[in-house]
C-alpha cells in the first residue's frame, strides 16, 4: 500500500475521537484533497471519509467488546457527538444496535 496513504490511516486512528475533514487529513500528507481521494480510492476502494466511519464502527465494537462505558461515552470516544447517528450507523453496520451488541458481548451499557 501507498506510504501516504498508510499515513493518511494512522493520522484517523489517532484522530477519531474529533471531526476530521478530508483537507485535514491530506495536509497531515502533504496532499491535495482531490489527490488524496484518488490514491486513497485506488489504494483502498473506499473513500477517506468512508473508510473513517468504518475504523470508527470498529473501534466502537472494541469498545462495547472491551469496556463497561455507555453507549454515549462509546460515541463520544470516537468522535461522534450524535448519539442518534452513533446507534443509526452501528446497527446499520453490526446489525444490533451498541446496547445490545454490548449485552451480547457479555457488557453491559446504559441507554443512549
Amino acid at each position: 500500500m501507498d506510504q501516504r496513504v498508510d499515513a493518511a490511516i494512522s493520522f484517523m486512528n489517532a484522530n477519531l475521537h474529533r471531526r476530521l475533514i478530508t483537507v485535514e487529513i491530506a495536509q497531515a500528507v502533504r496532499l491535495s484533497p482531490a489527490h488524496l481521494r484518488e490514491l486513497f480510492k485506488r489504494e483502498t476502494g473506499e473513500s477517506p471519509t468512508r473508510y473513517r466511519k468504518q475504523l470508527q464502527l470498529e473501534r466502537a465494537k472494541d469498545l462495547l467488546e472491551t469496556t463497561f462505558l455507555s453507549v454515549k461515552e462509546v460515541a463520544a470516544s470516537i468522535g461522534i457527538s450524535s448519539v442518534s447517528h452513533f446507534i443509526a450507523n452501528f446497527e446499520k453496520h453490526y446489525g444490533a444496535t451498541p446496547a445490545r451488541y454490548a449485552q451480547r458481548s457479555g457488557k453491559t451499557t446504559d441507554a443512549p
